[in-house]
C-alpha cells in the first residue's frame, strides 16, 4: 500500500491546483499583516492636542477663531510663566466664559506675574485634536495619564494571538484545518466590525483580542494547509513566499491608510476582505494529510485523485488505497523539550530567540509611529526592505547553513540599532539607512526561526515543540509596546539601546546551536541528542529532508 507522499509524487508534488490553492491563501498573509501592524496608524499620535477648555469653545464660537488661534489664546506659551505647562495633560485655572474677555487679546486682564500664580488643574474637560486623520487614541482620549492604553491595545492584540495559537491551533488538529480556517476568517471579520464601532476603550479592547484569536487562527491554518499539500522539496519555499505576501501587506497598508483619514474606516478596509475569505470553502480544500492522521483514508484518496486531475496527471489503480497509520499519537509535555541536556540547551535558546525577534520586530514597526517624518513613506520603505531579507535567507540557507545567518542577521540588527540611536538628527539619510539595515536584519531572523526550530525537533515533539518556543514570539509582542512607548518617553533612542544589547545577545546564543543543513531531520530524542556527531559523519554531505516546520 502507497504512502501519501508517493501519491503525492505521482497526483504532482506542486502543480496547478497547489499553486492555485497556495495563491489564495497566501492572501491571508496580506489580512495578517493589516492587524499585525495596523495600531501603527490607528494609534498615530496627533500633530496637536491640547486641553479642552470650559467655555474656551463659546468664546471661540464668538469670536470666530481658528483652531490655532483658539490654542493661541487660551493656552499661554511657556514663556509667560515660570513653570512649564504645554497645555497637553494640564491646563491653567481660568474661567473663560467671562463675557468680558477680549477677542483680539483674550489675556491681557491677566499680568504676568498673575498668570504665574494660577493654579494649574488636570485636563478634566476632553481635549482638543489638530490631526489630519483621526486615530483611537483621538476617539477615546488615548492620552496623559491614559497613554498607557494604546500601549494595551497592541498588548491584548498578542495575547489573543497567544491565545489563538493554543486553542485554533489544537481545533485545527482536532477538527481539520479548513473548518477552523473559515471560522477564524469569520470571527475575525464579525470582530474586526465591532471593533471600528466600539463604543468606548473596552469594548475596543476586548474585540482587539477577539480579533487577534481568530487572526492568529486564519494565519496559522493557512500556513499549516499551504505546507501539507506540497511536496517535502517545495515546502522551505512556500513557508518563505507565504511570508513574502506578509511584507506585501506592510506594503500595501500605509497607501490604504493614506487614503482613508478615519480610523474606523481604515479598520473596515482592513476587516471586509476576511469575509471574502468564506469562498474558499469551495475553492480549498482539506488537507490529506490531516484525513490521513483521523484515519479517513478515502476521503484523502478522492482529493488526491481532483488534485491528480488538475494538475494533468492520473492515478493508477495502484493508487486505490493510502497507507494509514495505527500508530498513537502521543502526548508531549514541556519535560521531554528540557530533560535532556542538548534538547534543553536548543529550547531555551530558541525560546530566547522567538522572544527576541518579536520584540525587536514589532518595536522597530511601532517606532516608526513616533519618530516624526513622513510615516506613510517611512512605513513603505520598511515594507520594501523585507523583500530582500527573503531573498537573502533563499540564496545563502542552502549554501551557507542556517546558524551563520541566524547570528549574523541578529548581530547586523543590535549593531545597527545601536548606532542609529547615537547618530544625530541632522544626517537624516544616515540614521534612516542604518535603521534600515536593522530591520533587514532582524526580519532575516525572524523568518529563520522559523526554519531551524523545526530542524532542531524530532518528530515526536516536533509540532509541540515549535508552538510552545514560537509561543514566546507572542510574549515579545505583548512587551514590546510597553517597552518602547514608556522608555521612548524617557529619551526616544533608549528602545533602540534596549533591543541592540538584546539582539546581539541572541546572535551568540544561535551560534550555540548545531548546523542543520544537509542533514535529516531527527525522529527521536536520540537522534538530537547525536546530532553533532552525525553532522561531522554526514561530511556535509546532501541527504533528502523535510522541511515542514508547522
Amino acid at each position: 500500500m502507497p504512502s501519501f507522499d508517493e501519491v503525492l509524487k505521482e497526483a504532482g508534488e506542486f502543480g496547478r491546483y497547489q499553486k492555485r490553492v497556495f495563491f489564495l491563501l497566501c492572501q491571508t498573509g496580506i489580512t495578517f499583516s493589516f492587524l499585525f501592524v495596523g495600531v501603527v496608524f490607528l494609534g498615530h499620535a496627533p500633530e496637536h492636542y491640547w486641553c479642552r477648555i470650559p467655555g474656551a469653545a463659546e468664546l471661540s464660537e464668538r469670536c470666530g477663531w481658528t483652531l490655532e488661534e483658539e490654542q493661541n489664546y487660551t493656552v499661554p506659551a511657556p514663556n509667560l510663566v515660570n513653570r512649564f505647562s504645554s497645555g497637553q495633560c494640564e491646563r491653567f485655572d481660568i474661567e473663560w466664559n467671562n463675557t468680558s474677555v477680549s477677542c483680539a487679546n483674550p489675556l491681557s486682564h491677566f499680568t504676568n506675574r498673575s498668570l504665574g500664580n494660577v493654579a494649574l488643574t488636570p485636563c478634566q474637560d476632553g481635549w482638543v485634536y489638530k490631526q489630519s486623520h483621526s486615530t483611537i487614541i483621538s476617539e477615546y482620549n488615548l492620552v496623559c495619564a491614559n497613554a498607557w492604553m494604546l500601549d494595551l491595545t497592541q498588548a491584548v492584540l498578542n495575547l489573543g494571538f497567544l491565545t489563538g495559537a493554543f486553542t485554533l491551533g489544537y481545533a485545527a488538529d482536532r477538527y481539520g484545518r479548513i473548518r477552523i480556517y473559515l471560522y477564524s476568517c469569520l470571527g475575525v471579520g464579525l470582530c474586526g466590525l465591532v471593533v471600528a464601532f466600539a463604543p468606548n476603550v473596552y469594548v475596543f479592547l476586548i474585540f482587539r483580542f477577539l480579533q487577534g484569536v481568530f487572526g492568529k487562527g486564519t494565519w496559522m491554518t493557512a500556513y499549516v494547509i499551504v505546507t501539507e499539500i506540497v511536496g517535502s522539496d517545495q515546502r522551505r519555499i512556500v513557508g518563505i513566499v507565504i511570508q513574502m505576501f506578509f511584507t506585501l501587506g506592510i506594503m500595501i497598508l500605509p497607501g490604504i491608510a493614506y487614503l482613508v483619514p478615519t480610523w474606523q474606516g481604515l479598520q473596515l478596509a482592513v476587516t471586509l476582505p476576511s469575509f471574502l475569505f468564506l469562498l474558499y470553502y469551495w475553492a480549498v480544500p482539506e488537507s490529506p494529510r490531516w484525513l490521513l492522521t483521523r484515519k479517513k483514508g478515502e476521503k484523502a484518496l478522492n482529493i488526491m485523485h481532483t488534485i491528480a486531475k488538475h494538475n494533468g496527471k492520473y492515478l493508477s489503480p495502484y493508487y486505490s488505497e493510502i497507507t494509514v497509520t495505527d500508530e498513537e499519537v502521543s502526548n508531549p509535555s514541556f519535560l521531554d523539550l528540557v530533560r535532556t541536556p542538548h534538547m534543553r540547551k536548543y529550547t531555551l535558546i530558541l525560546m530566547y530567540a522567538w522572544f527576541t525577534s518579536a520584540l525587536i520586530y514589532q518595536g522597530l514597526v511601532m517606532r516608526l509611529g513616533i519618530i516624526g517624518g513622513n510615516l506613510y513613506l517611512d512605513f513603505f520603505i520598511s515594507g520594501a526592505v523585507e523583500l530582500p531579507a527573503a531573498l537573502l535567507i533563499l540564496l545563502t540557507i542552502d549554501r551557507i547553513g542556517r546558524r551563520l545567518p541566524f547570528a549574523i542577521s541578529n548581530i547586523v540588527a543590535g549593531v545597527a540599532c545601536l548606532i542609529t540611536a547615537f547618530l544625530p538628527e541632522d544626517i537624516l539619510w544616515l540614521k534612516t539607512t542604518v535603521a534600515t539595515l536593522g530591520r533587514l536584519g532582524i526580519t532575516m531572523a525572524f523568518e529563520i526561526v522559523y526554519l531551524v526550530n523545526s530542524e532542531l525537533y524530532p518528530t515526536t515533539l516536533r509540532n509541540f515543540g515549535v508552538s510552545l518556543c514560537s509561543s514566546l514570539c507572542d510574549i515579545g509582542g505583548i512587551i514590546a509596546p510597553f517597552l518602547l512607548f514608556r522608555l521612548a518617553a524617557i529619551w526616544m533612542e533608549l528602545p533602540l539601546i534596549i533591543f541592540s544589547i538584546l539582539a546581539v545577545i541572541c546572535g551568540i546564543l544561535v551560534l550555540f546551536l548545531p548546523e542543520t543543513k544537509g542533514i535529516s531531520l531527527p525522529e527521536t530524542v536520540e537522534d538530537v541528542e547525536q546530532l553533532s556527531s552525525l553532522q561531522s559523519k554526514s561530511g556535509g554531505k546532501k541527504k533528502h529532508q523535510d522541511t515542514s516546520y508547522i
